[in-house]
């Protein structure tokens, strides 16, 4: 990648080892198939989900909703599938124009504030969590290409979380070679970390986006419900991702006008993981019917 930071270039090839975790640099991964559909919804409602300094990315009136699945088949922590559910965001004192941060991202410091971060492996959570800040668990995850959909369950306590499905694009042929950045809260502070692409991939638009987003009965993520989730605007897939992970990292303390009477989610729920690649059972909870 020619458009990586001078220091990634320089520390390739070098060992770290980070919260017993051993790491050859850079962070990537390849050989990485992912989906991705983005769906209209509430603005209004978008901004409760967000914490201050991150304000909902505008496509008009609307926020938008992004789900991504990634089935990491060679990393340096082994495989593991990643479901990110996440709001597009800027961030910065005041809300970003609508439309410009799509034009202008590092300028307005545009990305994506993840809500909900499931991963099949416990190493995948100890170093997503205890090193980026990602709200890492492990969950029973799948993730299946056909030759007309790919698809990917996401599953708790043997009852369905959530669900996405995007009909494949016909051609892949686009260039996506960006930065993209990831907002995430955790030990009471905003994380930001961003992560370095360099693919090919497909896409359907509007009304040849064809894509399902089912929320389950499983209680974890009934709020999203109050999003009113629209038709989704937008699908990619991409066969074979190739990424970096930045090594920088930045993060903020979450301020609120009075002391939270409970202390966040932090590092006692990172160090007694293990570096277990071994993934939950597979889900299998019935999706309902359209």
């Amino acid at each position: 990648m020619s458009f990586l930071p001078k220091r990634i270039k320089e520390y390739t090839g070098k060992k770290a080892l980070v919260d017993g975790i051993p790491f050859t640099l850079p962070v990537g991964a390849t050989n990485s198939p992912a989906l991705m559909a983005i769906f209209p919804c509430d603005l209004q409602q978008a901004k409760r989900f967000l914490p201050q300094g991150i304000h909902p990315f505008r496509l008009w009136n609307k926020a938008l909703l992004v789900v991504t699945v990634i089935d990491y088949r060679e990393t340096t922590i082994g495989k593991y599938v990643e479901y990110s559910i996440a709001l597009a965001c800027t961030y910065g004192k005041k809300p970003a124009p609508r439309l410009l941060p799509a034009l202008l991202p590092s300028f307005f410091k545009t990305g994506q504030y993840v809500i909900d971060l499931p991963v099949s492996s416990e190493i995948s959570v100890k170093g997503g969590k205890g090193i980026w800040g990602m709200p890492k668990h492990q969950a029973s995850l799948d993730f299946k290409v056909t030759a007309e959909k790919a698809s990917s369950q996401y599953d708790l306590d043997g009852k369905l979380v959530t669900y996405v499905e995007i009909e494949l694009p016909k051609k892949v042929w686009f260039p996506v070679k960006v930065k993209a950045s990831n907002y995430c809260s955790f030990r009471g502070m905003l994380m930001r970390s961003d992560i370095f692409l360099d693919n090919k991939a497909g896409f359907n638009l509007f009304s040849k986006a064809q894509a399902r987003f089912v929320i389950g009965d499983h209680p974890r993520l009934q709020t999203l419900k109050q999003l009113d989730i629209q038709d989704c605007m937008a699908t990619v897939y991409l066969p074979s991702i190739h990424g970096i992970l930045d090594d920088h990292i930045e993060s903020w303390f979450l301020s609120h006008e009075q002391l939270p009477e409970l202390a966040p989610e932090g590092l006692e729920s990172v160090v007694a993981l293990s570096l277990s690649e071994e993934w939950l059972a597979p889900p299998n909870a019935e999706i309902p019917d359209e």
